[in-house]
């Protein structure tokens, strides 16, 4: 966008660029979203970014009002197949914690200083500074909603050392951890005392979501022991566990608006149980991707309702999201086997959790567990993503992993489509003469899906 229409996003406090980008305010120091409630600054004292960390890193602070920390990610990074975006995929991942620059580089194919110079280009920020950022609004989730110890906090936001994580919190947010703390009225408890009841987090979302049909898909496709979705239509939890990094997860969200508020509010709740917090960031991603929470309603709603023959669909599920995956392998070896199989391979393959959490029993199997499977084509996917031919995680090549899957045995053309849309998390899997919706073929197909489920429903009559 041009600075002057960026501004005119400000001046209208326009929510549909929350996380697109940023502008900070020179005479105050203050960085904000777009809809920032504050009264608008004079054109000549605004600066943008295009990413937090890039605001942060000219030595702007985060507002305490509009917490622009927490604002939805770009679509543009999901819709982008070009290094920027897989390194910005990955980076939300939390490759740079584990791994470092020289992981991050490794897994794109190119050399740390291309990475750092074509990120700093594009988002105004390496990948060092992108992570920094991540990591304090993790710490700042974890001061506010947790009574975890500072030092535990610390640590579990990916900081290597107590000093590391004051220093950043202190020029992110201008207060000490402890201050940060007291503003949301939560006290600290003493080391090794486990957060039992879970790390409550909001879900940011922009614009409109059709919260129904994503609940409503991830109950029909809901595999048992691993997944649940329990409640009646309207207040129902979405249940799952989860392989992460260095330890194990129980994730719930709620289908219901907060008890407090009469509509949504432009985030989804939800309580993650970690056996390690330092996965925290991994998980939070993963469920965003899940719920497609950083796609775009305004953008994908407008283009489609350009279709004479879509634009009565978009009008009745305003903000229909084409969901992801939480775990890309295991979604690739249930779009290949089915929900009734992969019920089974979990009963089989699947381990179980050292403490189960009502029908959450086990974690579903990881691909090396299946490589021997009598089934020559769960075999042969399996094998492929145990010694990484095939990658499906979140800075993957689509198209090298669409190269792969198209060259194994038993995977039919809707099979691999699939797994692009969901595993891959494309928003544009389609077919030819589907190029008017481009880019967000897969919002499209998820309308026609819808509409035809609910012709059969209509067809069938009550039952």
């Amino acid at each position: 966008m041009h600075p002057d229409a960026q501004y005119e996003a400000v001046s209208s406090r326009d929510a549909r660029f929350d996380g697109e980008f940023f502008f900070a305010v020179t005479t105050t120091g203050i960085y904000c979203r777009p809809s920032c409630p504050a009264v608008t600054p004079r054109r000549r004292n605004v600066r943008f970014f295009p990413s937090a960390a890039a605001a942060q890193g000219h030595g702007f602070r985060a507002c305490r009002r509009c917490r622009p920390d927490a604002a939805p990610g770009s679509a543009e990074w999901n819709t982008r197949a070009d290094v920027v975006g897989r390194a910005m995929r990955m980076i939300g991942d939390g490759v740079v914690d584990r791994e470092g620059v020289p992981g991050l580089a490794t897994r794109l194919g190119y050399s740390t200083r291309q990475v750092q110079r074509q990120l700093t280009a594009e988002v105004g920020a390496g990948p060092v500074a992108l992570a920094r950022a991540q990591r304090a609004h993790t710490a700042r989730v974890l001061l506010q909603t947790t009574p975890l110890p500072v030092t535990e906090i610390a640590f579990a936001a990916g900081f290597a050392s107590v000093r590391q994580f004051n220093d950043t919190i202190r020029q992110i947010y201008a207060r000490t951890p402890s201050g940060l703390r007291e503003e949301a009225g939560t006290r600290a408890v003493g080391p090794g005392v486990a957060a039992s009841a879970g790390i409550p987090l909001r879900l940011a979302h922009r614009g409109a979501y059709a919260v129904k049909e994503t609940f409503d898909l991830l109950a029909d496709e809901a595999v048992a022991h691993v997944e649940e979705v329990v409640g009646e239509s309207g207040t129902r939890v979405y249940r799952r566990t989860l392989r992460l990094p260095h330890g194990t997860a129980v994730v719930a969200v709620d289908e219901a608006a907060p008890a407090h508020t009469t509509a949504r509010q432009g985030w989804l709740d939800a309580r993650i149980h970690l056996t390690d917090l330092r996965d925290l960031t991994t998980a939070v991603q993963r469920l965003r991707r899940l719920f497609d929470l950083d796609a775009d309603p305004y953008a994908v709603d407008e283009r489609l309702s350009a279709d004479p023959g879509l634009a009565p669909l978009v009008a009745r599920t305003p903000g229909l999201r084409s969901p992801g995956a939480a775990d890309p392998e295991e979604c690739a070896v249930r779009a290949l086997v089915g929900p009734q199989a992969a019920a089974g391979l979990v009963e089989t393959y699947g381990k179980r959790l050292d403490a189960p959490c009502g029908g959450l029993t086990h974690l579903f199997p990881e691909p090396a567990l299946l490589a021997a499977h009598p089934d020559p084509h769960l075999a042969a996917l399996a094998t492929a993503l145990a010694d990484a031919t095939l990658r499906l995680d979140a800075g993957a090549d689509r198209e090298e992993a669409e190269r792969v899957l198209r060259g194994l045995p038993g995977l039919d053309e809707a099979t691999v489509q699939v797994i692009r849309t969901r595993a891959l998390g494309d928003p544009d899997v389609g077919a030819d003469g589907e190029e008017a919706w481009r880019p967000w073929r897969s919002y499209a197909r998820r309308h026609l899906a819808l509409a035809a489920a609910r012709n059969r429903q209509a067809t069938a009559g009550p039952q």
